[in-house]
């Protein structure tokens, strides 16, 4: 048998795009060629990840008013045809989707042309685009063992895969948890999303400033920011006298993670996924605008066994995110502990899995 190519498609957002990167490098060990469909955002990811072809498509969402929606129809049929081009010339043996609105095209594109399709939901319920492709899907991948949000149809043909980690990650759940001394540098992650939170920027920088002075002088701190809030939160850091370096981007999230002791962030699927393979003890705070709460449910999944807690933004503020990073400073078994518990929620061979399902149904296998 030739190689098969594969059509991947996915929004541009790190929840999106990791797990589908990850599947990527998966499926190139197995000698597949792999075709990447996806948007405009793309372009921090794909950077360095040898895939054979990525393709930008028109995609968009469904403003709430009438205008916005027929904007939005329109660049999603644009997106479509754009799709069906691509069918055509590289004639994929399987197309996966991994949600957000640029899946949309190249998926219904695939199941019109009656190419086997595959979608994998890393969040604990269906988002919108994968809720519209379940019924015409040959298989659905779930992260979660939550199939609240499947009919008994669609429940046949689920398979709990788990979230797929970057193997550079996933290479983290071996690597034991370094338990910070009483006195010893304390390194501090803060991710917000693919962009940073402002949330983070608004608290995370003035929390840390008031901890007691025994307790600044150990901080060592990686935040993701976005560019409009580096300045400031560069100036509360430095005024306190905390070494801190901010970013909107972070390049090697791996050598950053293998130093850290404590993760603050959003719990989107990814994040928490990644934080839980590489044994990390973390703050979530969800993003709190979802409709059905996904990343408390992401967030909520950890730290039910100990490994997280979760803070909700609205009783966030920077007294009570302090009152509780300096109760784990002072308390190294605590996170020792959360950082077991963690790691005894990952999934690190979700990858693998999702690999053997893809290439199950290429072959013809059920």
């Amino acid at each position: 048998m030739s190689s098969p190519t594969i059509m991947i498609c996915a929004g541009g957002t790190g929840g999106h795009m990791f797990p589908a990167l990850a599947l990527a490098q998966d499926l190139k060990s197995r000698d597949c060629r792999i075709v990447l469909v996806t948007d405009h955002r793309t372009v921090h990811y794909t950077k360095d990840q040898n895939i054979d072809h990525v393709h930008i498509i028109a995609s968009s969402t469904l403003p709430a008013s009438v205008f916005g929606k027929i904007k939005g129809l329109l660049s999603l049929a644009r997106g479509y045809n754009q799709s069906y081009r691509l069918i055509r010339k590289y004639s994929p043996s399987i197309a996966v989707g991994f949600g957000g609105y640029p899946s949309l095209p190249p998926m219904v594109a695939a199941q019109r042309n009656n190419i086997p399709t595959i979608i994998h939901e890393s969040n604990a319920v269906l988002g919108k685009a994968n809720a519209y492709l379940a019924k015409h899907a040959d298989r659905i991948a779930l992260s979660l063992p939550n199939m609240s949000s499947l009919d008994d149809v669609d429940r046949a043909r689920a398979v709990i895969t788990g979230n797929p980690i970057r193997s550079d990650i996933a290479a983290l759940y071996s690597h034991p948890y370094k338990t910070p001394d009483q006195d010893a540098p304390f390194h501090i992650t803060v991710m917000g999303g693919s962009l940073g939170a402002k949330v983070m920027a608004d608290n995370v920088p003035q929390a840390l400033s008031s901890l007691p002075e025994d307790l600044k002088v150990r901080l060592n701190i990686v935040q993701q920011c976005h560019d409009d809030d580096i300045e400031n939160a560069q100036d509360i850091y430095t005024k306190a006298g905390i070494t801190a370096t901010l970013k909107p981007f972070i390049e090697d999230v791996p050598a950053v993670l293998k130093q850290t002791h404590l993760v603050i962030a959003r719990s989107g699927a990814s994040t928490v996924s990644e934080i839980a393979v590489a044994g990390i003890p973390a703050i979530y705070i969800p993003y709190p605008h979802h409709a059905d709460m996904q990343q408390k449910v992401n967030a909520e999944s950890i730290s039910k066994e100990g490994g997280a807690w979760v803070m909700e933004e609205k009783d966030l503020s920077p007294s009570t995110l302090a009152g509780r990073i300096e109760s784990l400073m002072r308390s190294p078994e605590s996170l020792f502990k959360a950082a077991e518990a963690a790691r005894g929620c990952a999934k690190p061979e979700a990858t693998r899995k999702l690999g053997n399902l893809v290439i199950a149904l290429v072959k013809g296998w059920n």
